[in-house]
């Protein structure tokens, strides 16, 4: 696997030239790689996160996994930032990520989703949905203008990509801002207790917002998709313990003992009344 991960990365560093050589002439309209001016990527060390995945529930992984990449829990916690601390979608498979408490709607970014890609351009996308209630989920509006297949040592122009989980390299998370589904029938932006990343399947049978198809590097085996390192949480509230209300059988105990006690008083001033005369 080592080796397999040396050969591609030899790979795309011959790709990443190859796409810099262009002069940019490629060039799309979205933020540039992380590090460049202009980029929204947040580096898994940012003061901004406050909470980080701490739970899940249905990883359903999709073909090209072998098991050693299915633990879901290590995407759990902070984003480690590196290509093996990861859980692997596989192609078209997914996981859902719970938090604990609530994400909210704050000013710009809310979240930030971490993938492990160690190149600028080896890019293997997901789609981001949230969920207030575990059951209703919205997905994020996409773009995709990569505009044919990449193949398995691909390379993808992160200025091509909007909206889509997998825009950075390792140690660097893609920014989310639930400002975008506000007003969505069925979600609460300041109740997000739910986040699931849809794995895309990079041969263009997957499609973005507006109908066009995703590209990136497909086939790839063994670890193919989607690699997860971490979601971490800009904007975080606290689940704040509902009251207990007590059942009517607690309430008619209650009024039965306090019904007792008054007239035991009743009764202890009446006996106190006919000692005294």
């Amino acid at each position: 696997m080592r080796a397999l991960r040396n050969t591609l990365f030899s790979t795309l560093v011959l790709g990443a030239l190859t796409l810099g050589a262009s002069g940019g002439a490629n060039a799309g309209p979205y933020a540039p790689a992380a590090g460049k001016p202009g980029s929204t990527a947040i580096y898994k060390d940012d003061a901004s996160f406050t909470n980080w995945a701490t739970g899940y529930v249905n990883y359903l992984p999709g073909t090209g996994v072998d098991a050693t990449w299915k633990t879901p829990e290590k995407a759990l916690g902070k984003a480690v930032g590196d290509s093996y601390d990861v859980v692997v979608l596989g192609d078209g498979g997914s996981i859902t990520l719970t938090f604990g408490g609530y994400i909210t709607n704050g000013t710009g970014a809310d979240f930030a989703v971490f993938e492990n890609s160690f190149s600028d351009t080896f890019l293997e996308l997901g789609y981001v949905e949230v969920s207030s209630n575990g059951v209703d989920f919205f997905r994020f509006p996409s773009a995709s203008l990569t505009t044919k297949p990449v193949g398995g040592f691909g390379a993808v122009d992160p200025t091509n990509i909007d909206g889509l989980a997998g825009k950075y390299k390792q140690g660097y998370g893609t920014p989310f801002d639930l400002d975008l589904l506000a007003g969505t029938a069925g979600l609460d932006v300041n109740k997000v207790q739910y986040v699931r990343i849809v794995d895309i399947v990079g041969n263009g049978t997957s499609l973005d917002s507006a109908g066009r198809p995703i590209y990136d590097p497909y086939p790839t085996t063994g670890s193919a998709g989607f690699d997860l390192d971490a979601v971490g949480v800009i904007h975080y509230a606290a689940i704040t313990p509902t009251p207990a209300v007590p059942e009517p059988s607690q309430l008619a105990l209650f009024a039965l003992g306090l019904g007792g006690l008054c007239l035991a008083r009743r009764h202890a001033r009446a006996t106190g009344s006919k000692h005294a005369a």
